[in-house]
C-alpha cells in the first residue's frame, strides 16, 4: 500500500500533466484559428478578384452591345433621313413643275389680256374715226347741197375745187387703211431684221450648260485616312466643319469624301484645305485651322487672277485694279445656278457682236456688259439693288457716264439714256433665258439658306454663322468677349423665334450657338 508521500508525488505529477495538456490544446487551437483565418483571407481575395474581373467583362459586353445598338439606330436614322430627303426632293421637283406650268398659264393669259386690250383700243379708235367721218360727210353733204343750189353761178375752177374736196372726203377711209397697212408692214420688216441679227449673234456664240451643283468630291489615298479625318470622338471633323462652314459626308464610298455646301466659295476653301491636310498627313485641330486660313488666302489670290484673265481674254483696257479684283470674286458667285463671271463674259461677247451688227462701238458695249452685274460682289457700305450699287462703284473708279448708265439701267430701274444701255439689257436677257442657263430650284434653295444665315448675323454679338445639313442645322459663332453664357442661351432662343416667325421651312432646324474663348502665348 503506497505511503502518503508517494500519493502526494503522484498527485503533483498529475497536476503538471493537466497544465501541459491545456497549454498544448490552447496552442493547437490558436494555430488552427490562424490557419483558418489565413485560408479564409486568401479565399476572399480570390473571390474579390474574380468579382472585379466579372464586372469588367460585363461592362465591356454592355458597352459593345450599346455601341451595336447605337450604330443600328444611327443607320436606321440615316436611312430614314435619306428617304425623307428623297421624298422632299421629289415633292419639291413636282411643286416646281406645277409652279412653272401655272406661271406659263399666267403669262399666256396676261398676253391674251394684253392683245385683247390692244384690239379693243384699236376698235374703239376706228369706231371713233368712223363716227367722226360720218358726221363730217353728213355736214359736207349738206354744204354741198347748198353749194349745188348756186352751181349755175360757179365757174370751172370753183367746180373743180368742190369736186376735189368731195373725192378726198370719200377716199379718207381708204387712205387711212392704206397708211395703217404700210406702217404694219414696216414694223414687221424691222422685227424680221432684228430677229435675223439676234439669231446671227447667238449662232456665233458657243456657251455651256449650267448644272445643279452643291457638292464637291475629294479623293483619298486610303480608307485609313477617313478615320484620321474624323479624329478621336469626331473632334477633327467638327473642327473642320466649324472652320469652313461646310458639311463633310463620309460614307461607304471607297476612298471618297463629299463636301456639301450651298456656297461655292466655302466648298472651294474646304476642298483646298482638305487636300492639303491629306497630303501633309498631320490632321488635328491646330493644323486644320492653319490650312483653312491658307486656303482662304489662296482663294483670294485665285479670284484676283480670274479677274485679270477675264479682262485679258476680252481685251478690255483701262479698268481700275479694284474693279478687276471685284470681277474675280464673281467667279465664286452663282445666280440661279449660273456662274456670274461666266454670265458677264457671255453678255460682253453678245453685246460686242450686237453693237458690231448695228454699226456701233463694240468696245463700249462689251465694257458695259462685262460690268453690269459687278454690284453682286460689291463690298459693304453701298445700299440699293445690285444695279445701282454696281453703277455707284464703277463711277467711283472713273468709268464713263455711258457705261455707268448702262449698268444702272440694265434692270430698267432707271431710264436708259443711250442705245448701249438697251444693248446691255438685250444681252443680259439672251444670256439668262437661253435653254440650260439657269436652274430656279437651286437658286431658291440657296436664297433660303442665305436668309437663314442673315437672320443669325443680324443678332448683336454674332461673329459668323453657317447653315449646314441642307438648312436643317445652323451653327452660330458668337464673340466670347461680348457675349456670356446666359446671353448665348438667349441668342439661341431669339434665333429660334425669328426662324419660326419669318421663314417657311420643312421639318425642323437645329440651332447651335458656339461660344469659344482661346488664350495663346508664345515663348521666345
Amino acid at each position: 500500500m503506497p505511503t502518503f508521500s508517494q500519493a502526494t508525488l503522484f498527485l503533483a505529477a498529475g497536476t503538471r500533466l493537466d497544465w501541459s495538456l491545456a497549454v498544448y490544446v490552447l496552442v493547437g487551437m490558436g494555430i488552427g484559428f490562424w490557419s483558418v483565418w489565413l485560408v479564409t483571407r486568401s479565399i476572399r481575395r480570390e473571390a474579390r478578384k474574380n468579382a472585379d474581373t466579372l464586372v469588367q467583362v460585363a461592362r465591356r459586353e454592355a458597352a459593345v452591345a450599346a455601341e451595336e445598338i447605337r450604330q443600328k439606330a444611327a443607320e436606321r436614322i440615316r436611312k430614314k433621313r435619306a428617304a425623307l430627303a428623297e421624298e422632299f426632293a421629289a415633292r419639291e421637283i413636282d411643286t416646281e413643275v406645277r409652279l412653272r406650268e401655272i406661271r406659263a398659264h399666267e403669262e399666256s393669259l396676261s398676253l391674251l389680256d394684253y392683245q385683247l386690250e390692244q384690239r379693243t383700243e384699236r376698235l374703239n379708235r376706228e369706231l371713233a374715226a368712223v363716227r367722226q367721218t360720218r358726221d363730217t360727210i353728213s355736214a359736207l353733204s349738206a354744204s354741198v347741197r347748198e353749194r349745188l343750189e348756186g352751181v349755175s353761178q360757179m365757174d370751172t375752177e370753183a367746180m373743180k375745187r368742190a369736186l376735189r374736196e368731195e373725192v378726198i372726203l370719200e377716199c379718207q377711209d381708204e387712205l387711212r387703211a392704206l397708211r395703217r397697212e404700210i406702217m404694219e408692214r414696216s414694223e414687221q420688216e424691222l422685227e424680221m431684221q432684228a430677229r435675223d441679227k439676234l439669231v446671227t449673234v447667238m449662232q456665233r456664240l458657243a456657251v455651256r450648260q449650267s448644272y445643279d451643283l452643291s457638292a464637291t468630291i475629294v479623293q483619298l489615298p486610303s480608307e485609313e485616312m477617313k478615320g484620321r479625318i474624323i479624329g478621336r470622338e469626331g473632334r477633327n471633323i467638327k473642327t473642320f466643319e466649324a472652320a469652313t462652314g461646310v458639311t463633310l459626308l463620309i460614307d461607304e464610298t471607297p476612298q471618297t469624301v463629299l463636301i456639301s455646301s450651298f456656297d461655292p466659295m466655302r466648298r472651294e476653301v474646304a476642298r483646298l484645305a482638305l487636300e492639303a491636310l491629306v497630303k501633309d498627313g498631320r490632321i488635328h485641330p491646330a493644323t486644320i485651322e492653319e490650312f483653312v486660313k491658307t486656303a482662304q488666302t489662296e482663294i483670294s489670290s485665285s479670284a484676283d487672277l480670274a479677274g485679270e484673265e477675264t479682262v485679258t481674254r476680252l481685251n478690255i483696257n483701262g479698268l481700275h485694279p479694284e474693279i478687276i479684283s471685284l470681277l474675280g470674286k464673281l467667279k465664286y458667285r452663282f445666280a440661279y445656278n449660273q456662274n456670274v463671271l461666266d454670265h458677264l463674259v457671255e453678255c460682253a461677247l453678245l453685246a460686242s457682236m450686237i453693237a458690231s451688227e448695228l454699226g456701233l462701238d463694240p468696245n463700249i458695249a462689251k465694257r458695259a456688259a462685262l460690268l453690269h452685274d459687278i454690284g453682286k460682289a460689291a463690298p459693304a457700305g453701298y445700299e440699293g439693288s445690285h444695279a445701282r450699287v454696281g453703277a455707284a462703284f464703277i463711277k467711283r473708279y472713273g468709268e464713263t457716264p455711258i457705261v455707268v448708265n448702262a449698268v444702272e439701267a440694265h434692270h430698267e430701274e432707271v431710264k436708259p439714256e443711250t442705245i448701249y444701255a438697251g444693248i446691255v439689257i438685250l444681252a443680259d436677257t439672251i444670256s439668262a433665258v437661253r435653254p440650260g442657263a439657269r436652274a430656279e430650284s437651286v437658286m431658291s434653295y440657296i436664297q433660303r439658306l442665305e436668309r437663314l444665315e442673315n437672320l443669325a448675323n443680324a443678332i448683336k454679338g454674332v461673329q459668323q454663322s453657317f447653315a449646314i445639313q441642307a438648312g436643317r442645322e445652323i451653327r452660330v459663332v458668337v464673340a466670347p468677349d461680348a457675349v456670356d453664357d446666359d446671353r448665348a442661351r438667349e441668342i439661341a432662343r431669339e434665333l429660334r423665334q425669328r426662324v419660326e416667325a419669318e421663314l417657311d421651312y420643312p421639318s425642323t432646324i437645329k440651332i447651335t450657338v458656339i461660344r469659344e474663348q482661346r488664350f495663346t502665348e508664345t515663348a521666345a
